[in-house]
C-alpha cells in the first residue's frame, strides 16, 4: 500500500489558506481594473510590474541568473501558456460573466492538467482513480455552464469558452515547465516566464489598445497593484515555499478555496448573483478534485487495513 501523503504543519495551512485567499481576490480586483482599461492592458500591467518585483528578489536574493538562448526562449513559451492567453482570456471573459462564474470554472485547471499530463508525460499515467475524478469534473464544469450556453449561444457563453480556455492554457503550461524549467530555481523561472509574457504582452496591449497610460483612477491602480504585486509576485512567491513545505498535493486543496472567496467577493463588492446551477456544479467539480487527490481513498484504506 502506498504511505499516506505527510500531514502539513499549520504554518504551511495558514500559507496554503492565505494563498487562496490572495488568488480568489484576484478575480474581484480584475474585474474593477476592466472598468477603465482594455484586457490586454490589464494582462500588460499584471505580468509587467510582476516581472520587475520577481526580478528585484531575485537579486536581493543573489540567485544565479539563467544563461543560453535555449532556456530564454523556453521562458518565452511557458509566459505565452501561463500568463498571455490565460490572463487575457480570462480577463475578455469576465467582461462578460461574473468574477465568481470565472473562479469556478477556473477550478477545472486541475481537471485539464491531469489530462495534458497523462497525454505527453510519461510517468503520469491516467489511472481508474483519475478518470474518475477528470470524468466528475468535467459533469461539474457542464452544469456550470448550464444547457442554455449550447442552446443559446451568446456572448455569455463565449465568454465562458474563454476561461475554459485559459484553463486548457494553463494545463499545456504545467507541462511544458516540467518538461524545461525543472533544473531552474522557482523564483528565477517565475521571473523569466513573466519577462517572456512581458515581451509579448506589453507590444499587444500598445497595438490593440493604444499606448499604456499612467493617469488612471486611484480605484484602477489600487486593483492593478493587487492582482499585479499581491497576486502574482508575492503569490507565486508563497506558492513555491508551500510547495517546499507541504508538497504538491497539497496545493490542490486551494483550488477549492479560491471560488468560494471570489463567490463571496463578488457577492459583496459588485452585487453578483450566480444560478443555483453554477453553485452545483462546483460542488460536482470539487469533488472531482476530491477524487483526483486521492487522499480520502487513501486514508480509507489505511484505517481499514488496521487491526
Amino acid at each position: 500500500m502506498a504511505p499516506l501523503q505527510k500531514t502539513i504543519s499549520p504554518r504551511a495551512w495558514f500559507a496554503l489558506v492565505t494563498l487562496s485567499f490572495i488568488w480568489g481576490a484576484s478575480f474581484l480586483s480584475i474585474r474593477i481594473a476592466l472598468d477603465e482599461i482594455g484586457p490586454l492592458t490589464t494582462v500588460a500591467h499584471r505580468t509587467g510590474w510582476a516581472m520587475l518585483i520577481l526580478w528585484g528578489f531575485v537579486l536581493i536574493r543573489r540567485l544565479a541568473w539563467p544563461r543560453g538562448w535555449r532556456v530564454w526562449l523556453a521562458f518565452l513559451v511557458m509566459g505565452l501558456l501561463n500568463n498571455v492567453i490565460p490572463f487575457s482570456l480570462m480577463a475578455w471573459g469576465q467582461l462578460h460573466i461574473e468574477s465568481g462564474l470565472t473562479a469556478i470554472l477556473n477550478a477545472s485547471t486541475a481537471i485539464f492538467g491531469v489530462l495534458a499530463a497523462a497525454i505527453f508525460l510519461a510517468d503520469e499515467r491516467l489511472t481508474g482513480r483519475k478518470a474518475v475524478g477528470v470524468t466528475v469534473g468535467f459533469v461539474g464544469v457542464s452544469v456550470v455552464s448550464g444547457i442554455e450556453a449550447v442552446k443559446g449561444f451568446d456572448i455569455r457563453s463565449l465568454g465562458q469558452l474563454a476561461i475554459i480556455g485559459g484553463t486548457i492554457s494553463y494545463a499545456m503550461a504545467g507541462v511544458w515547465a516540467r518538461k524545461t524549467l525543472g533544473h531552474l530555481n522557482p523564483a528565477v523561472a517565475a521571473a523569466g516566464m513573466l519577462t517572456g509574457a512581458s515581451i509579448i504582452t506589453i507590444p499587444m496591449a500598445y497595438v490593440f489598445e493604444g499606448p499604456l497610460s499612467l493617469s488612471l483612477q486611484p480605484r484602477t491602480w489600487a486593483a492593478i497593484g493587487y492582482y499585479a504585486v499581491v497576486a502574482t509576485a508575492i503569490a507565486y512567491i508563497l506558492y513555491y515555499r508551500i510547495l517546499a513545505m507541504a508538497g504538491s498535493g497539497h496545493l490542490m486543496l486551494s483550488t477549492l478555496l479560491v471560488a468560494p472567496t471570489a463567490i463571496i467577493l463578488g457577492a459583496i463588492v459588485l452585487a453578483e448573483a450566480l444560478p443555483m446551477q453554477a453553485y452545483a456544479g462546483f460542488v460536482l467539480l470539487a469533488l472531482g478534485l476530491v477524487i483526483l487527490d486521492g487522499r480520502l481513498w487513501q486514508t480509507r484504506k489505511h484505517r481499514a487495513g488496521r487491526p
